[in-house]
């Protein structure tokens, strides 16, 4: 089996989990729960209701509670996490093959025919194929309510970069149905977002007003990933061995934000400076596993980052370097600085 980020699995307990990644154990999926069985629960249908896990410490509760056998302690990673064994999972959500099945239905609820249209739309404006683009989120799994988002994902590298610059230019096209985030939209975001990343809304709204994959669609939201195809992902489980270091406050410029659109994301950095912790180097990168840390900054600009530092160790290349790695913790933070 191969699992990337954007796919959802089910367990024999019915539990969903959403993919982490490209990179994964042997036999194993690196996910976590996302939506869980609930009799009192407000999605799908009486006898197969759910509820939905958002934070990272909510997920964990769950699973101390339910599944702790899935939680361990990585060795390449170096990191607990969630790792579904293969032969626990009973059934596999592609992203793509879900909107294959919502373009030739002739019954599909508002939701549905949003996401259809969305994902038309972006098709023709940016001229990619029907096998680049799925839909994931609670779409996939038939679980959405009347207040879901859209959740599409678009592989491969150049159609990713094809359908980012797409959306650039409709946000900025008054007749086009994909709208920029208002002031008041971006306060809604923020509520939802400060619950497990905080900082402050001036920093909040200053990176996330100008990212073209989120925004509104026919005045529904939609949250867009950009994900590399297999062919473009050559990282095998234990070819790069990553070591925990500590946790740290820098101060950096972008070098290259070439892969600050993928998930994960990569940033490359220079003129590092250590404000708290430990003091390692070369600090080469920042890397993040989750989507709102996505075109955060731009090549040239300043930022305060705080998060985990991790020692990367490539076997391939015999070589070593540090990176800081977001997203673990609340306290984890990229914010623009002055220079």
């Amino acid at each position: 089996m191969r699992a990337r980020e954007g796919d959802l699995i089910k367990t024999k307990d019915n539990v969903i989990f959403d993919v982490k990644g490209l990179v994964h154990p042997p036999d194993k999926v690196i996910a976590f729960p996302r939506f869980i069985p609930s009799l009192a629960g407000t999605r799908g249908h009486q006898k197969n209701s759910y509820d939905k896990v958002y934070s990272l410490p909510e997920r964990f509760k769950f699973l101390e509670q339910k599944s702790p056998q899935l939680i361990v302690h990585d060795p390449v990673f170096d990191e607990t996490l969630c790792e579904v064994p293969v032969d626990m999972i009973k059934q596999y959500y592609k992203p793509i093959e879900k909107l294959q099945k919502l373009r030739a239905s002739k019954t599909v609820n508002d939701l549905e025919r949003k996401a259809v249209q969305l994902a038309e739309a972006l098709k023709e404006a940016a001229d990619v194929s029907w096998n680049s683009i799925g839909i994931s989120g609670s779409l996939l799994v038939g679980l959405n309510t009347l207040k879901s988002d859209i959740d599409p994902v678009v592989y491969g590298v150049e159609n990713c970069r094809k359908a980012y610059a797409t959306l650039e230019s409709l946000l900025k096209n008054a007749d086009s149905p994909f709208k920029p985030y208002d002031r008041e939209d971006l306060h809604a975001l923020f509520d939802f977002r400060s619950k497990d990343t905080i900082m402050s809304f001036e920093d909040f709204a200053k990176v996330e007003s100008r990212k073209a994959f989120q925004g509104k669609f026919m005045e529904t939201d939609y949250f867009i990933r950009f994900v590399k195809d297999w062919n473009q992902t050559n990282e095998q489980y234990g070819d790069v061995c990553y070591k925990n270091c500590g946790y740290a406050k820098i101060t950096a410029t972008i070098a290259d934000d070439s892969e600050a659109l993928f998930t994960p994301c990569t940033y490359r950095i220079e003129n590092i400076k250590v404000v708290e912790g430990p003091r390692l180097q070369p600090i080469l990168e920042i890397v993040s596993f989750r989507g709102r840390f996505c075109e955060h900054a731009k090549k040239g600009e300043a930022v305060a980052v705080q998060g985990k530092v991790e020692r990367v160790t490539d076997k391939r290349k015999e070589r070593e370097h540090y990176r800081m790695i977001l997203g673990n913790k609340p306290s984890d933070y990229m914010v623009l600085s002055q220079v």
